[in-house]
């Protein structure tokens, strides 16, 4: 299936992206370098801002503008890790970086993060407030109106509604060792990101309930759009599952699969542990991300997979699986549920955040948080209809709202429509 694309003026314009990470193995360094080759495609010049030292193995066809060198970087985490100042070093490097916006005049300005050791939002918002460039925000978790944390659903803190203040989750990313800076952090991104003109300024969320909470933060007045997050619907696709199955001897096998870079409580492994105790001989929960360490702590009817090879081998993983299980207890918008549904596979997950909102009737189960007992009806749910029961419906259901082409296109209406509104 080929890309959509969507066609803008004839006119050469200038689309400048920021976001600490290039890297495609990356959510958002992927979703950049994607959104920067549409540009391209669609006869715009791309830049990307990031972080210096962390560029990707793929060749980026945009232009780059590496941020900082290896001494503000360091400098950058000093600060955040003695004294919570995270997002507030680099101010040189911040300067040196608005220099050369100056002298490319882009039209049009895409945020992703801003945390990640390389910028001063308090430097870049004083610029973007007083110059003509619209603005897309794009937000992929709570950082920018927080006082230090990056989710905070699986602690029940609503600190961040009114204020914060003595974070408990000062030791967690962004860490800070000594100091709890939280309140004035708060007052610090309120101050900066307040500043922007309404008109210039659009935020985009990647789901729903990040809409909701942000409508609820000191950002509340500003214009909303969420634009999902999209996937490679080519590569992850329905394909036959022997060849995985063999690979990690699961044959004659009902498998629930779950897959994390970095697996914690707040991403369900004690969940999955204690539904491993309630297995039948037949079923088998596959494990991918799990450190080597944490493979040696994994009961026998849990196979523990570092990482696969590649993409496809990943893709054969979700395919093989009788069910895909998301027992995230926070999350904004896991792309791993699109992944698992592009294959044909149904998805169960906790009623936590936007995880839900990939999950119909057809394609899958929502239980509440902590049912672990539910996660495992929704499985055997599946075993007693068979996969084939949901095959199809799944993978109907991503073409028509996952593929990563529609949901560029998504930013490209807005980049025109904002461009429009300025120059009326």
């Amino acid at each position: 299936m080929g890309p959509s694309v969507y066609f803008v003026s004839r006119k050469m314009k200038r689309l400048l992206q920021i976001n600490p990470v290039l890297r495609t193995n990356t959510s958002t360094g992927r979703i950049m370098q994607e959104i920067g080759e549409l540009a391209i495609h669609n006869g715009w010049e791309s830049y990307v801002a990031y972080s210096w030292g962390r560029d990707g193995i793929k060749a980026c066809r945009s232009q780059l503008l590496p941020v900082g060198n290896g001494w503000s970087v360091a400098w950058h985490g000093v600060m955040t890790r003695l004294f919570d100042r995270h997002g507030l070093a680099s101010r040189g490097a911040t300067e040196r970086l608005i220099d050369r916006m100056e002298e490319l005049k882009t039209d049009i300005i895409h945020i992703h993060n801003l945390h990640g050791y390389f910028l001063n939002y308090r430097v870049l918002f004083d610029y973007l407030s007083r110059c003509d460039t619209p603005v897309v925000w794009t937000v992929h978790d709570c950082w920018l109106y927080t006082g230090h944390c990056y989710y905070y659903s699986y602690i029940h803190c609503d600190k961040w509604r009114t204020g914060c203040n003595h974070c408990p989750q000062r030791k967690d990313f962004p860490t800070s060792w000594l100091c709890d800076r939280s309140r004035q952090n708060y007052a610090d991104k309120r101050t900066a990101f307040t500043s922007m003109p309404k008109d210039r300024l659009i935020i985009v969320p990647v789901s729903e309930w990040m809409k909701g909470e942000m409508q609820q933060s000191f950002l509340k007045d500003y214009e909303y759009r969420v634009i999902h997050n999209g996937i490679n619907t080519e590569v992850f696709a329905p394909c036959e599952p022997e060849r995985a199955k063999a690979r990690y001897g699961l044959q004659g096998k009902r498998i629930l699969l779950g897959v994390a870079s970095i697996w914690s409580r707040e991403k369900g492994l004690h969940d999955f542990l204690e539904l491993a105790r309630l297995l039948d001989r037949e079923e088998r929960i596959v494990l991918v991300g799990i450190k080597p360490e944490e493979g040696k702590r994994l009961p026998e009817n849990v196979v523990g997979i570092a990482r696969t090879e590649n993409v496809h081998q990943l893709a054969e993983l979700y395919a093989a699986a009788d069910i895909f299980v998301n027992p995230t207890w926070q999350d904004n918008s896991p792309t791993v549920n699109l992944e698992a549904i592009a294959c044909g596979t149904p998805v169960v997950t906790y009623r936590t955040g936007g995880s839900v909102e990939a999950v119909t009737g057809e394609t899958g189960f929502v239980v509440e948080q902590g049912d672990v007992a539910g996660l495992l009806r929704a499985a055997r749910t599946v075993a007693a209809k068979g996969k084939d029961a949901y095959r199809n419906a799944c993978r109907s259901h991503a073409l028509a709202h996952f593929r990563k082409e529609d949901r560029y296109a998504d930013y490209f209406r807005l980049y025109e429509e904002l461009l429009e509104r300025c120059r009326n």
